[in-house]
């Protein structure tokens, strides 16, 4: 059964590659495979797929749809269009922003937040969006890592290893990994300043935008706040921060009928929702489930700790970078919080804090991610957005923007870690 879910999740994989319209389908369509020979149970499907991430998404689109008609967005757009000279310098100006938003709260609510910022931009200048979304979509990845608050894996090793949310500034007396990744994004910046060289066209704001509704820009900024809060609590359901979402998006949706009396708002904003984005996740969910359930992932977390258990050095080079290739397919999620338990075991046979190892761990499988465009749900999310403005990406495409910035960002990351906590 172990050789046939990994076949079945190679050949899922090719497809996606292949034929990127159809990557909702091959997701749903192997899901439905596993749960038919029983790779992954069926008692185990509702507990599998992540909720609260769907719920998240689904909220956050509905409030960000409030926030594109309220035209904020083009209102930011044109406060960022004074600040640069030319498009490479907006498209910079977008992934640092992304990325400041991301280290507080979840990579996906960044994208959904900025990309219609970086779509009115865009517009404006009449350019193509895909260069700017999928900067945006990686940067807000690079920057999930900084953070208590800024990713899921963040949340599992804050846990884990019992750390608050200033351990990942200063802990034991070292710098924490958030240096690390901001390091990675200043490396970044040079990767950027190298792929949009030639971007030079000149930029103008043209007419200003007066803003119609701060009601949703208002609930935006107390979405992050929320979630942010959140993270201090302890023993919180799984899903407290999509039932945020979602709660502000129905609040959202009910200040505007009683402010314009037209429910027509409301029908456009659950139009708006990404229903191809849901689909791929929820399959995703499920195939992912099921190679967990089977072994495979186990086994690939064994043989990284297997292959270096007798040198600390090798040991650390093969977690951040096999994180780095295994992160780029596999959700890392579910990767992460069985490597955790696996580290800290090695580490206590060499006699040696695991903080190095949780680091190195962390930063190759948050950054993994940024290498393919399904390697993690912020870049699923930006594709799903270009494929409804009308623009298609390939796998090869991706690639030009997410390889640079992976190799970057982790090679800082990976050298600051291994000076300050070897």
């Amino acid at each position: 059964m172990k050789t046939t879910a990994l076949v079945l999740f190679i050949f899922m994989y090719i497809i996606m590659i292949a034929f990127p319209k159809y990557r909702p389908h091959a997701a749903l369509g192997i899901g439905l495979v596993y749960l038919i020979t029983g790779i992954l149970p069926v008692t185990q499907l509702f507990s599998i797929i992540n909720w609260n991430v769907l719920m998240m998404i689904s909220g956050t689109m509905v409030i960000v749809d409030y926030f594109i008609e309220s035209k904020m967005p083009a209102f930011l757009a044109g406060k960022i269009l004074d600040k640069a000279s030319n498009v490479m310098y907006v498209t910079i100006f977008m992934s640092l922003f992304a990325g400041i938003v991301s280290a507080f709260i979840d990579n996906v609510a960044t994208v959904l937040i900025v990309a219609p910022v970086a779509l009115a931009i865009c517009k404006t200048l009449n350019i193509s969006p895909v260069s700017m979304l999928l900067s945006i979509a990686v940067s807000s990845n690079l920057q999930g890592a900084a953070t208590l608050v800024g990713d899921t894996t963040s949340i599992l090793l804050g846990d884990y290893a019992h750390m608050d949310f200033l351990d990942f500034f200063w802990m034991k007396g070292r710098p924490g990994i958030f240096f690390a990744v901001e390091l990675g994004a200043l490396a970044t910046v040079l990767v950027m300043y190298a792929l949009f060289r030639n971007q030079t066209a000149p930029v103008k704001s043209g007419a200003k935008t007066k803003v119609s509704n701060y009601i949703p820009s208002i609930m935006l900024v107390a979405m992050v706040a929320c979630l942010i809060l959140a993270s201090f609590k302890k023993d919180k359901p799984d899903i407290t921060n999509g039932l945020i979402c979602m709660a502000l998006a129905v609040l959202t949706a009910l200040i505007d009928l009683i402010r314009t009396r037209d429910p027509g708002h409301f029908k456009r904003a659950l139009k708006s929702v990404d229903t191809e984005t849901l689909l791929l996740l929820t399959g995703l969910f499920v195939v992912i489930g099921g190679i967990t359930n089977v072994g495979i992932i186990d086994d690939l977390a064994s043989i990284i700790a297997k292959l270096g258990s007798g040198n600390l050095f090798f040991l650390y080079t093969l977690v951040v970078w096999g994180s780095v290739l295994i992160s780029a397919f596999v959700d890392n999620i579910p990767y992460v919080a069985t490597m955790l338990p696996v580290l800290t075991g090695v580490c206590s046979s060499l006699g040696i804090e695991p903080y190095l190892l949780y680091f190195g761990l962390l930063s190759g499988a948050t950054l993994g991610g940024n290498l393919t465009p399904i390697g993690a749900s912020a870049n699923i999310t930006a594709v799903g957005m270009l494929r409804k403005e009308g623009y298609e990406v390939s796998f090869k495409e991706f690639l030009r923007i997410g390889l640079p910035f992976t190799l970057a960002a982790v090679t800082t990351a990976y050298i600051f870690l291994w000076v300050v906590w070897r």
